[in-house]
């Protein structure tokens, strides 16, 4: 029998009672009031997570929210279980400095890093990071990364000349036992490959069944001892019809006029993800 671990969400971007704008073209508060971010209140989630026996804590990355490894390396002193799903995105950085990142997180952390390799769906969001490589490229240098982040963590001292990155006589002092797992998300033809390659979990957006089984045998097919994951929202109530009635309360909290705008955001996306969703 398949075990399930279950993560939580960390809301790194503030958090709501109504619907939260953020991602994928969407600004923060483009929907809904937003409750301020602070440590205090990301360690209540954080420990209320691990109370209740999740396995880790998803954190997003992008311009819209606060920068994962800094907030999740704050939460780690006011946890003792909870694992980090740090959202990070390759190329932002050199991999030999993400090696060091991921190793000094691993160990100084008990070991609860794991790591989520987002490549980038959004090119304007790119460029304000410097990034001014299409979506395709990106794949292609996240495969680079990858490959060199790796071989550091095995201990190898690399040479690489690639593409898009060049190391030379790359090495760590020390290094993570275990190394982090990488979960990796993406849905165009670009991303399979990279995932079967470098990746542990592979994830997908919420989907009709038929739909997410069709990605995992495509996924599958290229790489069988991959695992799989899902990220779904939940609204949980006693019963159905409560559920939906909170359901209804959202979404009349949300003008026509602010589901167009988040919507034409939405239709500028490059994520295949995001496309999908759209045709839902």
């Amino acid at each position: 029998m398949t075990s399930l671990d279950f993560h939580w969400f960390l809301p790194t971007n503030g958090d709501s009672r109504d619907i939260v704008g953020g991602g994928h073209g969407t600004p923060v508060g483009s929907a809904g009031g937003i409750r301020p971010l602070t440590i205090g209140y990301l360690g209540q989630i954080a420990r209320s997570a691990e109370q209740l026996g999740f396995v880790g804590a998803l954190t997003p990355t992008g311009a819209w929210c606060e920068d994962a490894w800094l907030a999740t390396a704050m939460l780690t002193e006011v946890t003792e279980r909870l694992k980090f799903l740090v959202a990070f995105r390759p190329g932002l950085i050199s991999p030999t400095l993400a090696a060091q990142m991921a190793s000094t997180f691993q160990r100084l952390s008990g070991n609860r890093l794991l790591l989520n390799v987002v490549t980038g769906g959004e090119s304007s969001e790119q460029r304000g990071y410097g990034d001014f490589l299409d979506k395709d490229a990106r794949y292609a240098r996240t495969d680079e990364f990858l490959g060199i982040i790796k071989a550091l963590w095995r201990g190898e001292t690399v040479d690489h000349v690639g593409e898009h990155l060049r190391v030379e006589g790359a090495r760590l002092s020390r290094l993570p036992d275990p190394a982090p797992e990488i979960y990796f998300g993406g849905s165009s033809a670009a991303a399979g490959p990279v995932a079967a390659r470098h990746t542990d979990v592979y994830l997908t957006w919420g989907e009709p069944p038929a739909q997410v089984a069709e990605k995992i045998a495509w996924i599958r097919g290229l790489n069988p001892a991959l695992r799989f994951g899902i990220r779904l929202h939940v609204i949980a109530r006693d019963t159905a019809e409560a559920a939906w009635a909170e359901a209804d309360r959202l979404l009349q909290g949300v003008s026509p006029a602010d589901i167009e705008a988040v919507q034409a955001g939405l239709r500028r996306s490059e994520s295949e993800g995001q496309r999908r969703m759209l045709d839902l």
